[in-house]
Order: C-alpha cells, then sequence, then structure tokens
C-alpha cells in the first residue's frame, strides 16, 4: 500500500493538494461526539448486533462502567443508538442497538479501524 498517496473510498474528501471544504458547524458536531474517547469503538462493537451493558463492557474491557453509561448516553442522545428495554424477560433486559444514523458510521468506524491497522501496528502491537 502506497502510504504516500491519498485516495478516499467513496470521493467526499478531497485527494491529498486539494483544498479541504470550509469546516461548518455540523462538521464540528460531528468531531465533538466521534471524537470522544471510546466512542468509535463503542459504536463498532454495536456494528456486530444488539448488544446489553454487559457485552459492550466485557469487549472493551479497560472501559470503565462510568464513562460506557456516559458514552451510551451521548449516543442516545444524538440518535445514533436506541435504547430497547425487553420487558418480557425476567429480569427485564436492556440492550443498544445502532439506529440506521449509526449504521450509516459502518464505512467510517471501518476505515479508521484500517488506516490503524496500516499506521499504528507497529507502534502498539497486533490486536
Amino acid at each position: 500500500m502506497d502510504k504516500g498517496a491519498a485516495s478516499p473510498p467513496g470521493g467526499s474528501m478531497p485527494l491529498q493538494g486539494a483544498p479541504t471544504p470550509a469546516i461548518t458547524p455540523h462538521h464540528q458536531a460531528a468531531d465533538q461526539l466521534l471524537g470522544k474517547r471510546w466512542t468509535c469503538l463503542i459504536v463498532a462493537v454495536l456494528l456486530d448486533g444488539p448488544c446489553r451493558f454487559s457485552d459492550i463492557a466485557s469487549r472493551l474491557q479497560s472501559l470503565s462502567d462510568r464513562t460506557l453509561s456516559a458514552r451510551l448516553g451521548e449516543l442516545e442522545s444524538c440518535g445514533i443508538i436506541h435504547r430497547r428495554v425487553l420487558a418480557q424477560s425476567k429480569p427485564v433486559k436492556i440492550e443498544y442497538v445502532l439506529s440506521a444514523k449509526g449504521l450509516a458510521l459502518r464505512p467510517v468506524i471501518a476505515e479508521i479501524m484500517c488506516w490503524a491497522d496500516d499506521w499504528l501496528q507497529q507502534e502498539h502491537g497486533p490486536g
């Protein structure tokens, strides 16, 4: 892979050397939300399907319950995830599932993971 060339899939961002589009308030809002620690990894876990709090916590072991709870609340309040109460089960269970807005992040999360594999694996070691 040529790490010196920029070749974005989908073509929504300019190639290297082309002017960057103007940064708008909604770009800043996306950066503030997705740039928070753990947020993209929580979305990545939920891309595999609905999960309970404990399932997410076990996949992201160094994430505290307090931070996980806060991030899930933020993702729910902006419509990226839905919190489903499974009242038919005893005790009542709660699971988190990505909305259409959250599922639209799949290519973004995939590209971040590919970038990390290409550029950070030597620094941090393989998975």
